[in-house]
Order: C-alpha cells, then sequence, then structure tokens
C-alpha cells in the first residue's frame, strides 16, 4: 500500500463528513487534503484510545519528534510521508501541525474548561488550526479567508462537541464550560452519569439549545469573514460547512438526544448536500429559529 493509498483508506473507514468535501477538488489538492485528513485522525485516535495515558503520551511524542522529521526531510510514517510534497506548496508549517498534537494533549489532561472562552483554545488546536491548513490547500488570495477558516474550524468543533457530550463523557471528558452548566443548575458529575433522565430534564434541553446557538453563530461569523474573491476555491469549506449545520438542525429538532445516541445524517444526504452546495457555491442558510 503506498502512502497515498494509506491515507486514502484511513478517510473513507473514517465515514467522516468531511471525505464528502474532497470529493470534488482537483487530484493534487484531493490527495493533499486527505493527508493532511489521515494526519489529523492519527493523532485523534491516539488521544481516543482508552487505554494507558502515559502510553497515548508517549505515542503523540513520538508523532511530534515525527513532524519534526517530516520538516527536516526524512518522514517515516505513510501519513507524513503523503503529507511531505504539499508542505512548501501550501505553505503548512511545523507550528500548525505541532498544535494539533497540543489540542489532543489536552485530551489526555483531562482539561476543564471554566468559560467558553477557554474552550476556544482547545477548539483553535483541534480545528481552528485545520481550518487553516485546510484552506490554504483549497486556495486562496485574501488573508482574511484564514480567518473565515479558523471561525468555521470553531463552529464545527462546536457541533462536534454537541454531538458527542454522550460519548465523551463515556471517556471522561466535558466540554460544556463550567458556567454554562452552573447557569442552568447543572454539574459536571451529572454530565458524565451520560444518563437519560438527565438528558430528558428541561435544564439539559436549554443547556444544549444555547449551545446550538453559540455554534449557529460561529457558522454566521465565519460566513462573514469570507471574502467573494474566495469563494469558489472555498467551496471544500461550504460543502463541510453545509453538511455539519444540517447536522446541528437535526440534533436540535431531535431534541438534544446526545447523551445516549450519536445523531448523524446518512451518506446519500450527505452527498445530497455536497452536490447542492457545489452546485450554488453559497454558503449554507443558517437557521434564526431558536434552539
Amino acid at each position: 500500500m503506498t502512502p497515498d493509498e494509506y491515507c486514502q483508506d484511513k478517510a473513507v473507514k473514517s465515514g467522516s463528513s468531511f471525505y464528502y468535501s474532497f470529493l470534488f477538488l482537483p487530484p493534487e489538492r484531493r490527495r493533499a487534503i486527505t493527508a493532511l485528513y489521515a494526519y489529523c485522525r492519527e493523532v485523534d485516535d491516539v488521544a481516543d484510545s482508552q487505554g494507558d495515558r502515559n502510553v497515548a503520551r508517549r505515542k503523540l511524542d513520538w508523532w511530534a519528534q515525527e513532524v519534526g522529521a517530516l520538516f527536516d526531510g526524512a518522514p517515516t510514517h505513510p501519513v507524513t510521508r503523503a503529507l511531505q510534497p504539499f508542505l512548501a506548496p501550501y505553505g503548512l508549517r511545523r507550528r500548525q501541525l505541532v498544535e494539533v498534537i497540543d489540542g489532543m494533549r489536552m485530551d489526555l489532561d483531562g482539561e476543564r474548561y471554566l468559560d467558553f472562552e477557554g474552550l476556544k483554545l482547545y477548539c483553535r488546536r483541534a480545528a481552528g488550526v485545520v481550518g487553516e491548513m485546510s484552506a490554504a490547500i483549497f486556495g486562496y488570495e485574501d488573508p482574511k479567508t484564514l480567518q473565515y477558516a479558523d471561525r468555521l474550524g470553531l463552529a464545527f468543533q462546536l457541533t462536534n462537541i454537541i454531538r458527542d457530550v454522550g460519548e465523551d463523557a463515556r471517556l471522561g471528558r466535558v466540554y460544556l464550560p463550567q458556567q454554562d452548566l452552573i447557569r442552568h443548575g447543572l454539574s459536571r458529575q451529572q454530565i458524565l452519569s451520560a444518563r437519560a433522565e438527565v438528558q430528558e430534564s428541561p435544564a439539559f434541553r436549554a443547556l444544549m439549545a444555547e449551545q446550538v446557538v453559540r455554534a449557529r453563530q460561529a457558522y454566521r461569523e465565519a460566513f462573514d469573514l469570507l471574502p467573494d474573491v474566495d469563494r469558489a476555491r472555498q467551496r471544500p469549506g461550504l460543502i463541510m460547512a453545509a453538511i455539519y449545520a444540517s447536522l446541528l438542525d437535526e440534533i436540535a429538532r431531535s431534541g438534544y438526544p446526545v447523551m445516549t445516541q450519536r445523531i448523524a445524517l446518512t451518506p446519500l444526504r450527505k452527498f445530497w448536500l455536497a452536490c447542492r452546495t457545489r452546485a450554488t457555491g453559497r454558503p449554507p442558510r443558517i437557521t434564526t429559529d431558536p434552539a
């Protein structure tokens, strides 16, 4: 299996919504974004493994060393070997790839978030910097496009946090800011319990409605930052946004059953959203209805 085939296999098996945005890219850019996605998947899988945390930390240390080897011209892993040809053409930086690893270290350290401002740092490392690298691969003229990509990454990560409340709780993680929990009369321990009776409480639904409003605001802010000159080139990001925004709407319509279920769109619906967004070239409409 070649490095490119390894990355393609990683992307396909993940079932991620991001894969649908790759389908319409020219071959070289598709290879580059698939390699970047595979890199993010590799380090994320380390953080999500339920084994010894010390072992996971050592694995992340290895990945940090591998990033150094990549920029020194001597990568050894299939993912970094696949990524190497695209560093210079798309201006990818060592700092950016290491920042993704730093986000995964926050997961392993059991980071707690007092307020939304604190959560933003995690979202920046887990998704915002990935958005910037993706935007560079898609192509841009106006540097403001990188601000758009960072804010869109925030919106994606907030959507992931909402979707994965129960799954994260079973890993011992709570990303919902402590101030938000207190304001709605909920405790961290109640979230970690992932019990249906907590999920069905008015307090939890109000909490989740607030999170959905915040995520939708991040989508709107991102779209406002996207310069017209780069709208066509950034269409893959808009495809991802259409899929993620629809997922957010589905979660809200379902009444936020995120402690006991993992809400997902069907592959057919994702593909339809991808085709529609590619055809129109417009950002998805973000609902203004209450969550």
